[in-house]
């Protein structure tokens, strides 16, 4: 190695070392003009010689190219969300039921809850090789080059490691004062709160501009379980990423009982606004691995973990007036119109009144001071009225007869508080029902938003959802903020939408009861719209997670001659109306090796991926889990099979290798 070469590495390691410092343990050592005066020499040696520039560099955070979009990307394990708790009741709700299914008792971690956005990192053999937004949980989008510009992420680890971590990148108070001063001085509109200036920021497609954003990351876990690194606690993870280099927030504590839990968040209730970035609650997961995997997920969030909300903050404003939606299921939900305030970071101007029974019960009128808040930091809402402050000016509101777009008269339903348009052909309900079959769970068309429908309708260009697939290019170019190329993406985002398999199809078309769950059990139950169409309660409430409601709803639905014709339309239109999903036999299943098993993979599989050996044994009957317990019934072990294979050792539970499995799934 010459002197240049030793002096490249020199430089790396010591401005390596003054980022750990600075980001990671809070304590700098070094003054920022000498961290600069190290960092231009090391730009000035990398210039005069390019051979030496490595990909984990400190001038290499920000590139110079402006990329031109952002690629997909799957997340092995996905990301999902936090159910919520708002209340002393819920914590110790949740507490009573993590102890009515584990034996041990819980040993809790609680972590400041950071407002920002929740990113994925991948190293590979210790190197950042990719950067990714959590998105829809399952599927996000790769931002690798604008994650480099965030100094608090290291390009390298300390070890050689192939790891994922995930965590929140945030705005800094400091950094988001300084950018609205910025906007301020230019004349540009102010951003709202740091949350939504650090998500944009991620979404920059010039680096160069998400560098100057300034932005900052916390890691809160790993993105696998733990195995390769031999961890086995929650708390673990934490330090062990810290060692490695990324930063985890020090405010976190180790809690042995709920009622630590509770006075840890009391505390940061009342300091939330004493540190330099915005918080909006409190995390508290169950340390143990095991326990978590013992415990499981429902189908949107995990069972171990919940997040305290902090109490929504309250402000007084002015209803100017009540406004009407009208949903696509015909739901017509009145909107307080309210002197502009800001509540929670951000401007709010509409709040919701729910229906007109709660109107009644608070006595809201038109010219009201009120108090509002946003229910869970994000749906304003009206809390109540202050009746000290009328003068008699204030104007009731009664809720009308008939629908505010297509003047039908307005029903309620038994049983129900809100009033409904029943006119098929109300726009309000079409255009709202578009919408929704073109959403990310449903067909995902990226770019038909509500403002593209709004227009589609407006123009007569669509009148229901199967009109969406005679549009052109030709069509579209020339609407409001349509260019040739927004034309051009819009009509391939449709076309593409053709290749979905029928449960998107079946969720889209907003039948009433019908989630996405149900959507999916019903697809895999009859296979095909045909056979589905034809279904009789009967065999539709044979389903275990079919009710009468859903029954007697897909019944009356598919009843409509404008549905079936609806329905013959998107066959025509080359829509994919049958289930693409991986089938399986029941029979199969029951015979199974695997049916009804927990099953735990170790070490490393070297004739199938981890997540394929998971897949087969799913598709069969088997529930693979992430760590060895006393419900575990099997274990694969694999090359270099670690701690999980002695603890299935020490519990005397079944083992196989790989080539038993092998020749298991082959049968």
């Amino acid at each position: 190695m010459d002197k240049l070469e030793e002096r490249v590495k020199e430089l790396h390691k010591l401005l390596n070392d003054y980022g750990y410092a600075y980001y990671v343990l809070d304590e700098p050592i070094v003054s920022d003009a000498v961290y600069d005066q190290y960092l231009n020499e090391l730009i000035a040696l990398e210039e005069q010689n390019p051979d030496l520039i490595l990909p984990e560099s400190p001038t290499q955070r920000v590139g110079g190219t402006i990329i031109e979009g952002f690629k997909k990307v799957t997340h092995a394990n996905p990301m999902l969300s936090l159910s919520n708790a708002f209340s002393e009741e819920d914590i110790r709700d949740f507490d009573s039921r993590i102890r009515s299914i584990i034996e041990e008792t819980p040993t809790y971690v609680c972590e400041l809850k950071i407002d920002g956005l929740a990113i994925s990192l991948l190293y590979e053999d210790g190197l950042l090789t990719r950067g990714a937004t959590r998105g829809d949980g399952t599927t996000g989008e790769d931002i690798t080059s604008n994650i480099k510009t965030i100094r608090a992420i290291p390009l390298r680890l300390k070890d050689r490691v192939t790891m994922e971590a995930r965590g929140e990148a945030y705005m800094p108070k400091s950094s988001f004062r300084k950018l609205n001063e910025e906007r301020a001085a230019k004349g540009e509109e102010l951003l709202a709160n740091p949350r939504n200036a650090a998500a944009g920021s991620l979404r920059q497609l010039d680096p160069k501009m998400a560098a100057s954003r300034k932005l900052s990351f916390f890691a809160y876990g790993l993105g696998g379980d733990g195995e390769d690194q031999n961890i086995d606690r929650h708390s673990n993870a934490l330090e062990y990423m810290r060692e490695q280099g990324l930063p985890t927030n020090k405010e976190t504590r180790k809690c042995s009982s709920i009622e630590e839990v509770l006075q840890f968040i009391e505390e940061w209730t009342a300091k939330r606004n004493d540190i330099p970035y915005e918080i909006d609650g409190i995390v508290v997961k169950v340390d143990d691995y095991a326990q978590q995997e013992e415990l499981g997920f429902t189908a949107k969030s995990p069972r171990f973990a919940i997040a305290f909300k902090f109490p929504a903050e309250e402000v007084v404003t002015t209803i100017k007036d009540i406004d009407l939606t009208v949903g696509r299921t015909g739901v017509v939900t009145p909107t307080a119109i309210l002197e502009p305030a800001q509540v929670a970071g951000s401007t709010v101007q509409r709040a919701t009144l729910h229906n007109e029974d709660l109107i009644r019960a608070k006595d809201i009128r038109i010219g009201d001071r009120v108090i509002i808040r946003k229910a869970g930091d994000i749906i304003p809402e009206v809390v109540s009225v202050i009746m000290e402050e009328r003068d008699g000016s204030e104007i009731p509101y009664e809720m009308p007869k008939n629908c505010p777009v297509c003047d039908s008269e307005l029903i309620r339903i038994e049983e129900e508080v809100a009033l409904r348009c029943v006119n098929p052909q109300c726009p309000a309900q079409i255009q709202e029902g578009i919408y929704h079959f073109a959403s990310r769970n449903a067909m995902n068309i990226e770019g038909l938003g509500e403002k593209v429908v709004e227009q589609l309708f407006r123009e007569q260009l669509i009148v229901d959802v199967s009109d969406l697939y005679k549009l052109t290019v030709e069509d579209l170019v020339g609407l409001e903020r349509m260019g040739l190329k927004s034309a051009t993406n819009l009509v391939q985002a449709i076309e593409a939408s053709k290749a979905n398999s029928m449960e998107r199809v079946l969720f889209g078309l907003g039948i009433r009861h019908i989630g996405e769950k149900a959507a999916k059990i019903l697809s895999e139950t009859f296979h095909s719209f045909d056979a589905l169409m034809k279904a009789t309660k009967e065999e539709l409430t044979a389903i275990f997670e079919i009710g009468d409601k859903m029954a007697d709803s897909l019944v009356t639905y598919f009843e409509q001659e404008e549905v079936r014709l609806l329905i013959g339309r998107l066959k025509e239109a080359g829509l994919t109306l049958h289930y693409t999903g991986k089938i399986v036999d029941a029979a199969t299943i029951e015979n199974s090796p695997f049916a009804n098993k927990t099953i735990v993979l170790t070490g490393k599989l070297t004739q199938l991926t981890r997540q394929e050996a998971k897949e087969k044994i799913e598709d069969l009957g088997g529930n693979v889990a992430g760590s060895v317990s006393k419900k575990t019934d099997l274990v694969i072990a694999g090359e270099d099979a670690g701690s999980k294979l002695e603890k299935a050792t020490s519990l005397g539970i079944e083992v196989w290798d790989e080539q038993k499995l092998l020749d298991q799934l082959s049968k």
